[in-house]
């Protein structure tokens, strides 16, 4: 595979130019707070009566996730990135029913690649990341809505005609009541203990490129409303260096309430704008407290050695923090690098103790900038059969 892939970790083939990094440069406006903090706001709850957005750990009716259509974007990757897709998609419907979203004309060969175990549907669209394109689940009394967040390819960095359209036609499909956010997001910038505290990340949402002219403070507001988040906390996270902006989803994760995994570099991996924002999310989860006032217990998730990784790439994404939950199982990256690989999935084991662990290798996936969480969305509710 080629180690040039158009990276969502580099600068990209954009539509919009990509500003310098700003590590941490605020964009709050008027009486809003420094970033990178603990909302002024956290204690007050905004949220609907009701409303609320749940934990990953939580019941899954199915997965959805994304055949990647554009030989533009991933050149001649594609066929590798596919299958990593098609493992992916394979390995969790050992687990809970998996949908893949394929153009109508390469249906077909979504579905042998991806075996007859996946439901692969017709229904167009750009790329592989289903976290970012499917629309965030909602519950209040029993009753699911999916949150269109406005998909705008990550501040219009990349193609996403089909794309954007995906929360209203996959909800169509299926039934289900759609919201439309007052606010462009992505699913992979939210991080929820299921009991109303966020964690996000500044870079990627107070961000003219996705909400120009909004403050942190009514943008923090508008989620509580429309997600049923009771307490937001701030880190700073990164602006311009990957297409996301940083999301929070490879840096630090819950495993439950007041249980973050953060994302640590290899001590021989020089430091960078990502270490120096995990950092800061360690100094602001050290101090904060969650939607219920407890203390955060930090666990560091370390990070392969990169000379002994398989993948290749100068923007290999190599943090296991892009895990996934599923139905009785937890994936994460088989990176290559035994030592590192056996230690991941100890430290995963040991906080989900009741669930299978499964490692996939996604070295394509990575070298794009992604991982296994980026590729796949949960639909909350009672399994499918």
């Amino acid at each position: 595979m080629s180690s040039l892939l158009p990276s969502r970790r580099s600068a990209l083939r954009t539509f919009a130019g990509i500003g310098a990094v700003l590590l941490g440069a605020s964009a709050c406006g008027p009486g809003d707070e420094p970033a990178g903090t603990a909302s002024s706001a956290g204690d007050q709850d905004t949220a609907p009566e009701g409303l609320r957005m749940g934990a990953e750990w939580e019941s899954h009716a199915r997965t959805f996730m994304s055949w990647p259509a554009l030989e533009s974007v991933w050149g001649e990757d594609l066929r590798y990135v596919r299958e990593d897709i098609a493992r992916i998609a394979r390995a969790i419907a050992e687990y809970e029913y998996v949908v893949m979203m394929a153009r109508p004309d390469q249906q077909a060969a979504a579905q042998k690649a991806c075996g007859r175990d996946v439901e692969v549907i017709p229904l167009a669209v750009d790329d592989l990341w289903a976290r970012d394109t499917v629309p965030v689940f909602v519950e209040n009394d029993g009753k699911v809505t999916g949150v269109d967040f406005n998909f705008n390819g990550w501040g219009n960095k990349q193609e996403h005609t089909n794309d954007a359209r995906v929360g209203a036609t996959l909800l169509a499909k299926y039934g289900i009541p759609r919201k439309k956010a007052p606010l462009v997001a992505e699913g992979g910038s939210f991080e929820t203990d299921g009991e109303g505290t966020l964690l996000i990340t500044e870079s990627s949402i107070v961000n003219d490129n996705r909400n120009p002219g909004k403050s942190r403070d009514r943008i923090e507001d508008e989620i509580k409303q429309t997600l049923g988040i009771k307490k937001v906390i701030w880190l700073k996270g990164v602006r311009g260096q990957d297409i996301t902006d940083a999301h929070v989803d490879s840096l630090v994760r819950f495993t439950a309430p007041g249980v973050v995994l953060l994302d640590k570099a290899h001590p021989d991996t020089p430091a960078d704008s990502w270490s120096r924002a995990a950092d800061q999310a360690r100094a602001v989860l050290g101090e904060a407290t969650d939607a219920k006032g407890r203390p955060f217990e930090i666990i560091d998730l370390p990070q392969p050695d990169l000379y002994e990784i398989t993948g290749e790439g100068d923007d290999f994404v190599s943090t296991y923090a892009n895990f996934y939950v599923a139905n009785d199982s937890v994936f994460i990256p088989r990176f290559g690098d035994r030592k590192a690989d056996k230690r991941a999935r100890s430290i995963l084991q040991e906080h989900f103790p009741k669930r299978d662990i499964v490692q996939v290798r996604i070295d394509t996936i990575a070298s794009g900038g992604g991982g296994i969480h980026c590729a796949t969305h949960d639909e909350p509710g009672k399994p499918v059969d």
